[in-house]
């Protein structure tokens, strides 16, 4: 977790290491980043960079949520399956993704970086076992047709309206 001595920089200088993170993420995978480029973009000693951060896993989770939270991706089913929320999530988290400062990395974590990270940015396993089999479906569709649409971006018409279809369907599965 980004440490307190971030947290207590002066505005300018956060913003200033964040846009280093940015840069290094939207254009290395997780696996391929240095610290050397990002402290060098940032203009601040090596040292300081693990005053702030443990690792770059933690550098790069501080600012995948930052990502996450400017996407303002919410996934957090309804007590109801309803297959239009799950679809209209999608398409707005991949919208608001393109052309965004967070288009690579958010690339980069779906078709790189997730599989490299612990398992406490991975989905957690408790709950998903305790969602409905529709919701978990739902779910774990949600994932694969952003993948798909990132891996993919000339059948991504082809795969939402596909993800759209199956929705329905587990839908209507359910109510039999």
């Amino acid at each position: 977790m980004v440490k307190q001595t971030f947290l207590n920089l002066p505005d300018e200088k956060k913003k200033r290491i964040t846009a280093a993170l940015l840069h290094e993420f939207n254009n290395h995978a997780l696996n391929d980043a240095q610290v050397a480029r990002i402290v060098k973009d940032a203009n601040i000693a090596r040292g300081a960079f693990y005053k702030y951060f443990d690792d770059l896993t933690d550098a790069y989770t501080y600012l995948y949520r930052i990502a996450i939270q400017e996407i303002h991706m919410n996934m957090q089913p309804l007590e109801k399956f309803d297959p239009a929320f799950f679809y209209d999530r999608v398409c707005e988290f991949i919208s608001e993704t393109q052309h965004s400062k967070y288009e690579a990395m958010m690339k980069l974590h779906m078709l790189r970086n997730e599989a490299a990270l612990p398992g406490a940015m991975k989905t957690n396993s408790e709950q998903l076992l305790k969602m409905s089999p529709e919701m978990w479906s739902a779910m774990v569709l949600s994932h694969e047709v952003i993948n798909s649409v990132f891996a993919d971006p000339e059948n991504r018409e082809k795969n939402l309206k596909r993800f759209k279809e199956s929705l329905y369907l587990i839908d209507r599965g359910s109510k039999r």
